[in-house]
Order: structure tokens, then sequence, then C-alpha cells
């Protein structure tokens, strides 16, 4: 039997793998919050002010918030808030997608977020992701695909053919990330939108579809996460960043004591920018804050007195590039969580936010690391200071130190994620009697 840190590694990574896309992360922390006992609620449906209790409601299949309102506690109390994102840098499907021509079908591609374009070379790549669809009544469906084996890959030129790839390579978006998905001979047809009907029948057997109207869906490496390293000590895998802090965070929430009011939200389109219906830009989590609170007064107060976690991997030291880091404020894998600062605010963290996540460390003896970018690189953001600035509510940026951020496969340490869990569940755990107030409010 695993021990409860080697049993967290292996549910996060199980979470991972089965979670290609935002829309499978989302569908997955929904079975675990059903799992345990949380009760959805349909945006569109009249909630009557739920009463204390655990609640969620999704948003575009990719985005959810949950809570837990304790019976002490009234809204205007305030939350323990926590925020992730379930989206991850890749390549997504064009509308039409078949390219056929030199004696290869591929798939047509558009660049979704900031990814390491060359970390996709040279990999098994499967699809995932939604398809909607019309049934013969005129009805409008929709249901997550997966198809859970290699499908293409995207070759590398061979180096006979380019003497300057190890030095001086160049990707053209367009021309030549586009994946191999069959050879094919003159007389062969295929149809991209009876291939997804076969598979959603494989997928979701006993329903009757008329037709495919769209798709959103999205090339995933197929290989699962891996630890490695002399002692086990890392983990290896595609789209940590994220979903390692949803699923962590999720746990955290599931599994902290009761006697506070706590909160987490995950959003799609981090990587992207965030504005969209189901990013930290769209309306979310102020709609299910405005209809939790029962009067104007009471949200406004919910707000004042609430505090935010925005979790988000931060950058390690590279040991081969050890120059791109500042160099006292280098976070290395394995030494504990980020706290992470920006003088231009891509970073919601400040002294009154970093305080009180450093006294709920404190208390659960979990080791900090502090992350400041160089002066002369430009600083990436989270979805921290969107919604502090959108909402007003008091947050801190913390996450775990990760290396080849934004690649196909990024490496981050396992004593960091287990160590990361316990400082969300620290936050989200009431302080003892006299030892400082629930929320740092002015």
């Amino acid at each position: 039997m695993p021990t409860l840190p080697a049993q967290l590694i292996e549910d996060t990574s199980a979470y991972i793998a089965a979670s290609p896309t935002a829309f499978h992360a989302t569908a997955n922390a929904v079975r675990l919050l059903d799992a345990h006992g949380f009760q959805g609620l349909e945006e569109t449906a009249c909630w009557h002010q739920p009463v204390p209790g655990k609640y969620y409601v999704v948003r575009n299949d990719s985005a959810l918030v949950c809570w837990r309102q304790d019976a002490d506690c009234s809204p205007a109390d305030g939350f323990r808030m926590a925020c992730a994102h379930t989206d991850s840098p890749g390549l997504k499907l064009k509308p039409a997608p078949l390219l056929a021509g030199q004696g290869t079908l591929r798939l047509g591609v558009e660049v979704y977020g900031s990814p390491l374009l060359a970390s996709w070379f040279d990999r098994e790549l499967s699809l995932a992701g939604r398809v909607s669809w019309q049934d013969p009544a005129g009805g409008l469906h929709d249901e997550l695909i997966n198809f859970q084996r290699p499908l293409a890959i995207i070759p590398s030129l061979a180096i006979h053919l380019d003497r300057e790839a190890n030095g001086a390579r160049t990707i053209d978006r367009q021309q030549h990330l586009n994946p191999i998905l069959a050879g094919q001979g003159e007389d062969d047809k295929v149809d991209f939108l009876t291939l997804l009907a076969h598979r959603l029948t494989e997928e979701h057997p006993g329903r009757t579809r008329e037709k495919i109207l769209d798709f959103d869906l999205f090339l995933y490496d197929i290989q699962p996460p891996h630890r490695l390293g002399l002692s086990d000590e890392l983990l290896c895998g595609a789209r940590l960043d994220n979903l390692l802090s949803c699923y962590l965070a999720l746990r955290a929430l599931l599994e902290a004591p009761g006697q506070r009011s706590c909160l987490l939200a995950l959003y799609d389109h981090e990587e992207v920018g965030s504005q969209s219906q189901a990013g930290a830009q769209g309306t979310l989590l102020e709609s299910v804050l405005r209809r939790i609170c029962p009067t104007k007064e009471d949200f406004y107060r919910c707000l004042a007195a609430s505090n935010l976690l925005s979790i988000d991997n931060a950058h390690a030291l590279h040991p081969n590039y050890a120059d791109r880091a500042e160099p006292q404020h280098a976070p290395q894998l394995n030494r504990g969580p980020v706290l992470k600062r920006n003088a231009g605010q891509r970073y919601a963290t400040s002294s009154r936010s970093a305080a009180l996540f450093r006294a709920a460390c404190a208390r659960a003896d979990i080791p900090l690391q502090d992350f400041v970018m160089q002066n002369n690189l430009a600083c990436g953001s989270t979805i921290g200071p969107l919604i502090s600035s959108g909402l007003g509510v008091v947050a801190v940026d913390v996450g775990v130190p990760s290396l080849a951020m934004h690649s196909a496969r990024e490496t981050a340490g396992c004593r960091d994620m287990e160590l990361l869990y316990q400082a969300i569940r620290a936050f989200f755990t009431p302080e003892p009697a006299g030892r400082g107030a629930s929320c740092l409010a002015p």
C-alpha cells in the first residue's frame, strides 16, 4: 500500500493522464466532487439562496467553481478561495482539419497559447476534446471524446536536409506543425466527421446522432506522466502546468477540516488571456458569489473578508541555464512551494497576502521559496491579478517550481507536490484560537 505522499503523486498523475483537455479536467473534477457529496447547481436554475453545504457549478464544460459553506459562517464572513486553470498550451484542430497531399493525410492545427513548439515534434499524438451534435428531433448535445491511442505525429526534418538544425532551427507555425494522420493513396477518402461519429459511438453507445455540427479538439502526447530520478523524486509529464495545481487544490478543499467556508475556482483559457465566458476575466466567480450572498451589502462584505490563493507553476532554477535565474530568488526542485512576486503586478502577491500564506505554512512546518524574475527578462503572469483587480480580493501567487514550462512534457518535484497540497490545506484550515485573524483586512 503506497504511503500518503506516494498515493498523492499516483492520484495526481492519474488525474493528469485522464485529462487531456480542459473539458476532461473539469469532468474528472466533477466526478471527484460528486463522490464527496457535493451538489451540482445549474446556472439556469433558481438557486433560492443555497443553505450551508457543498456545491459546484460548471460553465462551458471547461471551468467550475466549487465551495463548501460552513453552517457557522455567513457568506459575509468571507471565503478562503483558491484558483487555478484547466487549460495548457498546445495544438488545436482547425474547423476543416484534413490536408491531403504529398502522399499523406495531415491535420491542420492552430497554436494554442505559447507552447515550446520544438517539444511537440516526433511524439505520438492523440486527439481529445468536445463534439457538438444534433439528434433526429433537432436537439443539440455536447459529448467529450478521447481517442486514447496514437493517431498522428509531427516528424522532424532529417539533419541531412537541414545541417543548421542544431544551431539555427526555425519553425514555421503554418507549414511545419501539421501532424501526419495517415499515408494516403490516390483513391483513399477519409471523412473527418464520420471518424468522429464512429468514435463517439464507441465511447458513448446507445445514442442516435443525426449530424456532427462542430468540435473543439486538441492534440495531446499519449505518454502518461512518469516518475523518474534515482529515488523517483521527479515527475515528468504533459500538462503539469496547471493540472497539477488543479488536482492538489481540489484534494486540499475536499480534505481540509471544516469550520471555515472555502471555495475553489478552476478556469479555462488562461493560456490565451482569460478573456472568455469560462476565463478568469469572465463573470463566473462574481456570478456565484452574488448568488450565494443574500444582499448586495453581504456581497461586498464577502469580498472584503475573503483571501485568494492563485496557484500556478513557477520557474525552477535550471542547472544548465543558471544565468537566467535571479540569484537570490531561484527556487529549486523539492525545496518547497514558491511565493511569486513582481513589482509590475504581474503577480498579485503583496506583503499583506504573503504574510497570510507564510503564517499558514509556518503552522504546518512547510518550507517556502521566493521567486522574482530578472529585470532583463519579461515576467509572465497568472489569473491572480485578474481576479484580485476585478473583485478587490486580497491575493497571493504561489506554485510548485518546475522545469521546461510550456513544453509538451514538463518536470516537477514530487516532494514539492506533497508540500503544496499541505500548504493549500493549511490555507483552508482555521487558525487556532489566538493565532491571528482569518483575514488581513485593513
